[in-house]
């Protein structure tokens, strides 16, 4: 997680919403690590979890990443579960809930629904309080620099 950390603050140096991810191989090994680009890119797809699973497909040449851990500093929004659901992603481990788009556990609980073709196994609260803060803290700056303009 701290990685993922990492690439959050990254994001956040660029004016991201700063969400971070990493993807490892059951065995430890580090396949991918991206942050939150929707702005950069202009592609609102470009979600941490998205990009970091576009690398990861990429590196092992296949779209399933069996028995891999996504960890990411933000609850997985609804968009980014379906993809990881699609990937096979084993386990998902993340920092922070996400109140508004959060796919996993408080307003859409996909995971639970009847009928996916794969389940994942889910882990909140890893780092929790610094990956709210960091959050927090993006969201404030904005806010105070939106009132002073």
């Amino acid at each position: 997680m701290q990685q993922a950390l990492t690439e959050a603050r990254q994001a956040a140096r660029e004016d991201e919403v700063p969400v971070g991810a990493v993807l490892i191989a059951d065995d430890g090994t580090l396949l991918a690590k991206a942050h939150n680009q929707t702005i950069s890119l202009c592609d609102p797809t470009a979600h941490a979890e998205i990009l970091a699973l576009r690398a990861a497909c990429r590196a092992v040449g296949n779209y399933r990443l069996l028995n891999t851990t996504l960890y990411v500093t933000v609850e997985p929004c609804i968009m980014c579960l379906g993809a990881l659901v699609h990937a096979r992603v084993a386990r998902i481990v993340f920092g922070t809930k996400e109140p508004k788009w959060g796919g996993t556990a408080l307003r859409h609980d996909l995971i639970a629904e009847t009928g996916l073709n794969h389940t994942i196994d889910i882990q909140g609260g890893v780092l929790e309080n610094e990956c709210k803060r960091l959050m927090q803290t993006f969201f404030r700056g904005k806010r105070l620099k939106s009132n002073e303009e």
